[in-house]
């Protein structure tokens, strides 16, 4: 996983993804290397267009934060009597990272 993440980065730097590239990033933050793994990560995005892959998956990404909006918008219940509370959901998904 590692591995995709270093990828990630190099196609937002605009640098060449190569195994020596995602290698350097990932013994620069200490993590082992696979060397296997990190040869099937290469060997399958080399023929692929990763800012196709993000932008098709962005609406996935952005559901998750859509219901969290919507539920924050509800109104908040009120007991008899009783002091208003106030009911806070905690964000679930991608978007809990925001």
């Amino acid at each position: 996983m590692e591995s995709i993440y270093a990828a990630l980065l190099l196609n937002k730097a605009n640098k060449k993804i190569t195994e020596a590239n995602i290698e350097k990033i990932l013994k620069a933050v200490d993590v082992t290397v696979d060397k296997a793994q990190l040869t099937k990560v290469v060997a399958g995005l080399k023929e692929t267009d990763i800012e196709t892959i993000i932008s098709s998956a962005a609406p996935v990404m952005a559901a998750p934060v859509a219901s969290s909006v919507s539920a924050e918008a509800a109104p908040k219940k009120k007991k008899k009597k009783e002091k208003e509370e106030e009911v806070e959901e905690e964000p679930t998904g991608i978007g809990s990272l925001f």
